[in-house]
């Protein structure tokens, strides 16, 4: 009894150590808001009140930011400057860091743990307050034949296509937003796994 115990003591720890991947809902293609009234509601909201967003919103707002909306082809929501797709999108919440997959739809653990402090730069206490942060992340091992001002360039351009669409989807869905340019570039790029650059921060929640 004592070494069967013992077992499921060690089983239970290594699932424990295991990555939290998550399967995202399908996410919502139909009806919503018409775009002339998400455009008259689009407005930047930096108040934020601490309740969860639900599996479904979440799925729904990053498919609208950088899901894949023709299966045949694979391509995006968001425009890319050659179709790189250099985009990736990290869901930074309580739990940890996650990579978003458009064609597994599916959120990938990267790091455990909250690492919203991390984003800080001087806008800090939106990212602690809003109980999600999209980080957008220009992965330049996606962007072969691109020269150092290109990347540059169509990283950050690429990225505020995909910062529209968010904003877009939370002022359908009467959901608070702020994008933010003064992030701690420098320790994003010791912490996400990937070669490339940190554009923007997108905290993401209901209005305070």
């Amino acid at each position: 009894m004592k070494k069967l115990s013992l077992i499921t003591l060690v089983i239970a720890l290594t699932f424990t150590g295991m990555s939290q991947d998550i399967k995202l809902p399908v996410p919502t293609k139909k009806g919503g808001m018409p775009l002339y009234e998400a455009l008259a509601n689009r407005q930047t909201n930096r108040d934020f009140s601490p309740k969860q967003l639900t599996d479904q919103q979440l799925s729904d707002v990053l498919w609208c930011a950088g899901g894949v909306n023709r299966e045949e082809s694979g391509k995006l929501t968001s425009p890319t400057a050659r179709n790189a797709q250099e985009i990736d999108i990290y869901v930074f919440n309580e739990k940890g860091v996650y990579l978003y997959l458009p064609k597994d739809n599916m959120l990938k653990q990267v790091l455990k743990e909250d690492h919203r402090p991390d984003l800080s730069g001087r806008g800090g206490k939106m990212t602690l307050e809003a109980p999600v942060t999209l980080l957008f992340f220009a992965n330049y091992d996606k962007m072969n034949g691109f020269d150092e001002q290109a990347r540059g360039f169509y990283g950050a351009t690429d990225a505020g296509f995909v910062s529209q669409n968010v904003y877009l989807y939370c002022a359908a869905n009467h959901l608070s937003t702020v994008v933010m340019g003064a992030i701690n570039r420098d320790r994003l790029t010791e912490i996400i796994p990937a070669k490339g650059k940190p554009i923007l921060a997108q905290p993401i929640g209901y209005a305070k």
